[in-house]
């Protein structure tokens, strides 16, 4: 079946122009002009990947980033017109996967969708289950637990826990996160990883404060251990 894209962007010419784009790729593109709509329209037929605008009349980008969030793991990449790292963050805290800053050229845009799309059909899946303590990562069945109990993962999450399991105590730098996890050479952003290892410990830690798992190495990057 083909990739099916919703995009959510209350500007029609720049709305226009992104489905021409991305349809230029053989993508399905849905297409929603306020976050009531986009809701609606994932609702009744679930995209493979979700485009938002931050801007958006009534529901803003943020809460229908975190609306879909709260049911779906569907890769989310969050469109803003500022590079402004508030913006930045809130969108990556609300759940998104990625983010771009307009404007944006159509095959930037492409290569992230594509991106998203490998990563999310390329986790290694191994036979062995990965204990660190009493969180236990089961790649064959993309789930993980902690103390017996499922931990909800996006998609992004999981990889990046799946990365870092590879090298038990290794220590892994922002740059080499962000080529294995987003695989992106030149225009990622460091920070896709922190505010990533973040979420993540508000899920797989006991204290996300005082993290027992997914550790800082200060100047270095992360690390998992038991």
């Amino acid at each position: 079946m083909s990739t099916r894209i919703l995009t959510v962007e209350d500007d029609e010419r720049i709305r226009t122009s992104v489905r021409l784009a991305l349809e230029e790729e053989g993508w399905v593109v849905d297409e929603a002009a306020n976050g009531e709509d986009a809701a609606e329209k994932f609702s009744m037929t679930p995209a493979d990947v979700v485009l938002i605008d931050i801007m958006l009349p009534g529901i803003d980008g943020f809460e229908l980033c975190r609306k879909i969030r709260s049911s779906s793991s569907v890769p989310i990449v969050m469109v803003t017109a500022r590079s402004d790292t508030h913006d930045v963050v809130a969108g990556l805290e609300a759940g998104a996967d990625d983010y771009l800053t307009k404007p944006f050229a159509p095959k930037e845009l492409s290569a992230r969708i594509r991106a998203l799309l490998r990563r999310i059909k390329t986790v290694d899946h191994q036979h062995q289950n990965l204990v660190f303590g009493d969180l236990v990562i089961i790649p064959e069945e993309g789930r993980v637990t902690l103390a017996g109990e499922e931990v909800p993962l996006t998609k992004t999450e999981f990889r990046l826990l799946c990365v870092l399991a590879e090298n038990p105590s290794g220590v892994f730098s922002r740059e080499t996160l962000l080529k294995r996890v987003w695989e992106y050479d030149y225009f990622g952003d460091g920070r896709l990883v922190d505010v990533h290892v973040r979420r993540l410990r508000m899920k797989v830690e006991r204290d996300p404060a005082e993290p027992r798992h997914v550790v800082t190495v200060r100047g270095l990057g992360y690390r998992l251990q038991a």
